[in-house]
């Protein structure tokens, strides 16, 4: 008995072609060029010298790294803990159908429409205790405000002014896992008894997993990758007190013009961002399995 084997069709190829070109030419192509520059010390456009990995270990040395590394940490760390729970009460609170629930979406979108730039120049107006209105009204609680001068005062209000832009992001995420849940589940919670805070830990959290683990590693990564607002606002100041990795990467770059070593730092700030997000996401996967076996329990 014969049995034919069915031509397998690879014409699905020429569907992907143009993806597979443009990530070519937006990534991979600029990787490669990064890593080339990495292991040369750019004398002049014409004079190039292999140096290996010599601007790895001078950037790994580097002393202003390990601060502008320990504040992007702390500051990436300080945005998820403020935006997830916030973003989570936000969409727990939105109407749940009707014209209200359309009108809720577009209001808490409208932060995420204005762009990074505004939002700096926005929170710059509004910071000023001549004319901005909370800069105003915290000098007149008796409070000496100064995101100029201040460098707690700058760094918070870097974080506030990210928790106003990104939290409708979270909270949309949420809001979105929320109505996925089927109604079936809350009229066994309600047959069952179960009060409010037992549904939202039972039922709730449980089946927003999914989208907050996505809310989750969209706002490190952006967090971690944060340079227009905190330059539009501070540039970088007081001091280095709101200077994170990507301003120390551009002050290598474009100020210093130092090629090498900011090829080097890229990749090594590449790496950082996917070492973080791997460590996030299996941390995650890890509390969502336990919290499955502990309700099967």
């Amino acid at each position: 008995m014969s049995t034919t084997t069915k031509p397998v069709n690879q014409k699905a190829w020429f569907l992907i072609l143009p993806m597979l070109i443009c990530v070519a030419f937006s990534a991979i192509l600029p990787l490669m060029v990064v890593v080339n520059y990495s292991v040369q010390d750019i004398i002049s456009p014409e004079r190039r010298v292999f140096v290996g990995t010599e601007w790895f270990a001078a950037i790994m040395r580097d002393e202003e790294l390990h601060g502008a590394l320990l504040r992007q940490i702390t500051y990436s760390f300080a945005v998820l803990a403020v935006e997830l729970p916030l973003g989570i009460l936000l969409a727990l609170s939105m109407p749940a159908q009707g014209w209200k629930s359309s009108a809720a979406l577009v209001i808490v979108s409208l932060s995420l429409l204005i762009p990074w730039n505004v939002v700096g120049t926005i929170w710059q107006i509004f910071g000023r205790t001549d004319i901005g209105l909370m800069g105003a009204a915290l000098q007149g609680m008796g409070i000496e405000y100064s995101y100029t001068g201040n460098a707690a005062h700058a760094w918070l209000t870097v974080l506030l002014m990210d928790v106003w832009h990104w939290t409708p992001l979270v909270a949309l995420l949420g809001y979105a896992g929320l109505r996925s849940i089927p109604d079936a589940y809350y009229q066994a919670a309600s047959i069952d008894g179960a009060s409010k805070l037992d549904v939202f830990r039972y039922v709730q959290l449980p089946k927003m997993r999914g989208v907050l683990m996505i809310a989750v590693l969209l706002r490190f990564m952006d967090s971690f990758m944060i340079y227009t607002e905190p330059f539009v606002l501070t540039g970088g100041g007081p001091g280095n007190s709101t200077t994170f990795l990507s301003q120390f990467l551009t002050q290598k770059a474009v100020g210093q013009f130092d090629l090498g070593p900011a090829a080097a730092f890229s990749l090594i700030y590449f790496l950082i961002i996917l070492l973080m997000c791997f460590i996030l996401y299996n941390w995650m996967q890890r509390v969502g399995t336990q919290a499955k076996e502990g309700g099967h329990e």
